[in-house]
């Protein structure tokens, strides 16, 4: 079972929203190669709003991902596309529901 989460609001400048989602599409791929991220989604809200949600069966994976690839670009690009800081929620899983 999975037992920790991430829960990451983004929210794009102004002119900057296809951009935010260009760089959370081409994300994929580096989180495709992270083993220890059992789940993850970039999701839209509206024009402006957008999240990443990730799962992960320890400690261990979330540390890795916070510490991967997709979190250095993030930051690396956050100043340019984002209009406030990414929002970083860790939190426990109670109960999942994922295909293995």
């Amino acid at each position: 079972m999975t037992s920790k989460t991430l829960f990451v609001e983004l929210h794009a400048k102004s002119g900057r929203e296809e951009d935010v989602a260009a760089f959370l599409k081409s994300a994929q791929s580096l989180v495709d190669a992270e083993t220890g991220t059992v789940a993850w989604f970039a999701v839209r809200f509206d024009k402006s709003t957008f999240a990443i949600f990730d799962a992960f069966d320890g400690d261990e994976g979330r540390d890795a991902h916070l510490n991967g690839k997709v979190a250095a670009a993030l930051m690396a690009n956050a100043a340019e596309l984002l209009a406030s800081a990414p929002q970083i929620r860790k939190a426990d899983v109670l109960a999942d529901k994922l295909p293995r």
